[in-house]
């Protein structure tokens, strides 16, 4: 009985190294033991969402889950913790012969490198065994924060880029209609270019660190989802509509896009279609669409097609990526933009890019700059509303 009891500890103990190494040290996607720490992640996403759901406004409910991937960092540790110590703890039995012993000096080795022994007969060995882990695996916490902090960095260093051309929240349409309005639209190559980078990056760091995606933008109103689904909605439209003069690096970057968005939802354990039929449905509806090309048209950005004819196209581009983008924002609570899908814990609606006022001599001086806003019910009034109905 001892041997059995000491082999279930070391098999817990050596599931808990073997899964922190592959997620601190191993850079690829989450796919076996490491998947454990997911379930961390998800739980502590699901109490702060609980949390939110009191919130009344989309800017208190963005502030409430802004600590969730703080929080869920810390969860991940203390849950390495309690293994290692219920591991050792019960591989400990056969010297202290008590699990409850065995737990205390399990738990009194690991925190102090093995240097204090209580409960009952010391075990030097395995003392000294606990404490050695529990040291190293703080020392590749500490070493994994910087690396989570320069691929968020780089995550919303063009996110806060973008706000200036496509507006906040970001909307594909409105970063074509700018870059018209302000005579700019050579700038778009590059601006796909960027993207395509970015897309490659992000790709690579949020599909190897889940947790990465738990950490919000610092403005409520910015969100690298929405950002690169309106970078993706403007190439697409760009394409579908001027298909001749639309540079290459649009469709270059909806590629590394829709890459993008498929690594992510594939770590994430969710089923993903990688070759969609162009003509399979999507939830975005050619009136929607139609309403943006007449947009686009009032600023005089050329056309080389109409809405009817350009559907077919632009359709074809969004089935790639409209799925995964639409459970992303929803599962993440991305602020709620137009053409990004509904979200479970918001009311039904969504927010226009609010654009600055043009200031210019003789303008009207006491325009101001307006930030969105979203007023939503505190979650027991919706629910009592809903089952009234």
């Amino acid at each position: 009985m001892n041997v059995l009891e000491f082999i279930l500890g070391l098999l817990i103990v050596v599931v808990t190294i073997t899964g922190t190494l592959f997620v601190l040290v191993l850079p690829r996607q989450p796919f076996g033991i490491e998947r454990l720490t997911l379930v961390v992640n998800r739980s502590v996403r699901l109490l702060f969402v609980g949390l939110s759901r009191l919130a009344t406004t989309y800017e208190k409910k963005d502030a409430i889950l802004a600590p969730t991937a703080p929080v869920a960092l810390l969860g991940q540790i203390l849950f390495w913790a309690a293994s290692l110590i219920f591991g050792f703890g019960i591989m400990l039995i056969p010297t202290t012969h008590s699990f409850g012993l065995g737990l205390l000096q399990a738990l009194t080795a690991l925190f102090t490198v093995g240097t204090i022994h209580a409960g009952g007969p010391a075990n030097v060995g395995i003392d000294i065994w606990a404490g050695a882990t529990w040291v190293i695996v703080v020392a590749l916490q500490i070493a994994y924060l910087p690396t989570l902090y320069g691929a968020f960095s780089r995550r919303e260093a063009l996110v806060a880029m973008l706000e200036s051309r496509a507006g906040a929240p970001a909307w594909g349409p409105e970063l074509l209609t700018r870059h018209q309005l302000v005579g700019i639209t050579d700038t778009l190559p590059d601006l796909y270019k960027d993207w395509e980078l970015w897309s490659a990056d992000v790709a690579e760091s949020h599909s190897t660190y889940p947790i990465l995606l738990l950490f919000r933008s610092p403005e409520p109103w910015l969100s690298w989802m929405l950002g690169l689904l309106a970078v993706l909605d403007a190439a697409a439209m760009q394409l579908a509509l001027s298909p001749s003069t639309a540079p290459s690096q649009a469709r270059l970057c909806l590629r590394m896009g829709f890459t993008l968005t498929n690594r992510i939802a594939t770590s994430l354990g969710w089923e993903v279609d990688f070759d969609p039929k162009p003509d399979e449905p999507i939830q975005l509806t050619f009136e929607e669409f139609e309403v943006a090309v007449a947009m686009l048209q009032r600023a005089g950005f050329p056309l080389e097609r109409t809405a009817q004819e350009a559907w077919p196209d632009f359709h074809g581009w969004r089935v790639n990526y409209e799925e995964s983008m639409y459970h992303l924002t929803d599962r993440l609570t991305a602020p709620p933009a137009k053409w990004s899908g509904k979200r479970s814990y918001l009311r039904e609606a969504s927010v226009d890019p609010h654009r600055p006022p043009h200031r210019h001599p003789g303008s009207n001086p006491d325009a101001t700059f307006e930030v969105p806003l979203v007023v939503n019910s505190p979650w027991s009034f919706r629910k009592r509303h809903m089952h009234r109905h």
